[in-house]
């Protein structure tokens, strides 16, 4: 009996009509969907009407766990991983579950798609040949050195944030690097999408602003 697959394939980052035409057929026909959260993608294959098998494999999955659904894939099952939002891999559980695919033996496909990252750098206005990815700042020991590392880059440097922390990172920032200048986007491809461009103090400013209601995810490109 031949090996099955895993496809990592990505999903959308807001829009759920930002997904591929192969994404939604290999999630239709693979024998079971790992997820970062059922829930999450409950709700994509609601809107596509796909009925596969969901199970959940987040940050908190044991490693027998991954191990059980490798066994089901040695036996020739194939399954699709998806994170919550855009592409696995990049901020989320995927890599380990690939990784242990590959110690087994076991064929991992690409199914490329949306992508914050990707999406941020098509509209920067300036030079994205070279960039640094940082993912998440850490949430208390090591912000200092996180955004020393920002502020020390010779290159464009893109990381992501959350509502409740970017107005006290920004600030961080500027004390490192005052000049820096910002393109942030805010719920892209969502109903209430936002970019700001500008001086880090001109968007701080905006962003604590009493009539600026800050919500949503960002992804922000410190150049």
């Amino acid at each position: 009996m031949s090996k099955g697959k895993i496809y990592i394939v990505a999903t959308p980052i807001g829009n759920l009509e930002d997904i591929t035409y192969r994404a939604i057929k290999i999630l239709q026909n693979v024998g079971m969907i790992v997820c970062e959260d059922t829930r999450v993608t409950g709700k994509l294959c609601a809107h596509y009407k796909i009925q596969t098998e969901r199970v959940s494999a987040n940050h908190h999955t044991s490693y027998s766990k991954l191990l059980t659904i490798i066994k089901k894939v040695k036996k020739g099952y194939d399954i699709a991983y998806v994170s919550d939002a855009g592409t696995p891999g990049v901020s989320d559980p995927g890599n380990q579950l690939v990784n242990i695919a590959l110690e087994n033996g076991i064929d991992v496909v690409p199914i490329p798609g949306a992508s914050a990252i990707t999406a941020i750098v098509s509209i920067a206005g300036f030079n994205m040949q070279k960039f640094c990815f940082l993912a998440y700042p850490p949430h208390k020991k090591g912000r200092q050195t996180f955004f020393k590392k920002v502020s020390n880059s010779d290159i464009p440097v893109i990381y992501y944030d959350s509502v409740h922390r970017i107005v006290k990172n920004l600030k961080l920032l500027k004390e490192f690097k005052v000049s820096a200048h910002l393109t942030i986007g805010r719920e892209l491809t969502k109903k209430f999408e936002e970019v700001l461009r500008g001086d880090i103090s001109e968007i701080i400013k905006y962003l604590m602003h009493e009539n600026t209601k800050v919500k949503g995810e960002f992804v922000i490109i410190v150049k």
